[in-house]
């Protein structure tokens, strides 16, 4: 008898739990290798499922709508269908446990369908055999432990991660740089001179006394906020006036360019001369990231928010930049991103300017070492500098930044920089 269990698996580097958005195959459907059985909503977007083995879906064990935590089996899948109804009572007397039968039960990997996702769910179950997960056979390859001589905490004494770091007294493995890896800023991202379709205020109906559960991704943004309140940091303000850069984006809005991309790219230019600003902490010292890798804030309809990343911000040309942008909210708000497309920011903006805020201060996303807030462009009143009085359009920046690694000098001469070259040189973002 052969009957394979489909586990919950690890979408990103943050989820501990998953929700079930849709079963595609119903009980009694013939399922092939590789075949997408279940869509699944992580802690930022919904992936589809697919599972290694063939066969029949004999039985699910967490239907639609409910939640199961990693690594925990979320289906039964038979190898032929006289085996059905087998697994199906082995389902109705174990419940959700694992089931127990004699002959050996092996266990098959639930996987991602999108490629560079990682997966940390179980491998094949034997009796007498090392089971262990791909994440944490590396981390015993990097670390030298000799997976023999451990016992798993995962299901069938599967060996996770964690064991490994038990192992050799570690809270976390040495190759992850931040203390946890988690979503960001409480914002949402919106043009600064024009609104543009990215943001609007979000809106919930609420009945009066009644508790609304958290969402999966609302529950991820709670982690990482208390995660943020670890982390000593500082707040920086700065006053920049973008008649210049408003000018600029009358002339190229009507080419598809958005206030979003020109402030990232005009972020990310100013990031090359303040690479600190663009790097993290770790318990090994300072990470000094590759890239620059521009985060921003995006509200979800349905509560919490995500950031999209602008990969390599500085380097392609503010078309292409806005192009992206307008692809990963259009994604983002139909959770079909990549992992990759939220979690490898390495410097975010938030920007609450849409809606008349003047200044606000962004909580710090773990794994990173800053985070600028962008209020309303506004008209004042300011002295020129031939001592007459002119009306100039300025707006409030405020930089968070993890005082670990960074220092007030730091994130002044960075403002500092950031508001020269949107004041005096806004038409090298078009470069």
């Amino acid at each position: 008898m052969s009957i394979n269990e489909v586990f919950m698996p690890a979408l990103s580097s943050t989820m501990t739990e998953g929700k079930i958005v849709s079963w595609v195959k119903s009980p009694g459907d013939k399922v092939e290798k590789g075949e997408t059985v279940v869509v699944v909503e992580s802690d930022k977007a919904d992936m589809d499922v697919e599972t290694f083995y063939e066969g029949y879906l004999a039985h699910i064990i967490v239907p639609a709508g409910e939640t199961a935590p990693v690594g925990a089996a979320i289906a039964y899948i038979a190898e032929t269908e006289a085996e059905i109804a087998t697994a199906q009572s082995l389902a109705n007397a174990d419940g959700a446990a694992a089931p127990s039968t004699p002959a050996p039960i092996p266990v098959p990997v639930a996987a991602i369908a999108a490629p560079a996702t990682p997966s940390q769910n179980g491998s094949n179950h034997e009796p007498g055999r090392v089971v262990v997960s791909p994440r944490a056979r590396k981390l015993a390859k990097e670390l030298k432990v000799d997976l023999n001589t451990l016992t798993g905490s995962g299901p069938y004494g599967r060996i996770v991660a964690e064991d490994i770091e038990v192992a050799v007294g570690k809270v976390q493995p040495v190759t992850t740089p931040v203390v946890t890896p988690a979503p960001a800023p409480v914002a949402a991202p919106v043009p600064v001179a024009a609104p543009a379709p990215v943001a609007t205020p979000v809106v919930t109906s609420a009945v009066p006394g009644q508790v609304v559960p958290f969402t999966t991704l609302q529950n991820a943004v709670v982690r990482g906020m208390v995660a943020s309140l670890s982390v000593p940091v500082f707040r920086v303000s700065y006053t920049i006036s973008t008649d210049g850069l408003d000018k600029l984006y009358k002339q190229i809005k009507s080419k598809g360019v958005t206030m979003t991309a020109l402030l990232a790219k005009a972020v990310a230019v100013t990031l090359q001369k303040h690479p600190i600003l663009n790097a993290s902490y770790s318990d090994q010292g300072v990470v000094n990231h590759p890239n620059i890798n521009v985060s921003v804030a995006v509200a979800m309809d349905d509560g919490g928010l995500i950031t999209p990343v602008l990969q390599n911000a500085d380097a392609v040309d503010i078309y292409s930049l806005s192009r992206n942008w307008k692809s990963l909210v259009e994604r983002a708000r139909a959770k079909q991103l990549q992992p990759v497309e939220y979690n490898s920011g390495t410097f975010t903006l938030s920007n609450l300017g849409m809606f008349g805020v003047d200044t606000f201060d962004a909580i710090l996303p773990p794994g990173q070492g800053s985070i600028l807030a962008i209020g309303a462009s506004r008209p004042q009143v300011v002295a020129t500098p031939d001592g007459l009085f002119g009306v100039r359009q300025q707006m409030q920046v405020t930089i968070t930044c993890d005082h670990r690694i960074i220092y007030g000098a730091d994130a002044a001469g960075f403002l500092q920089d950031l508001a020269k070259l949107i004041e005096t040189n806004p038409q090298s973002l078009t470069m």
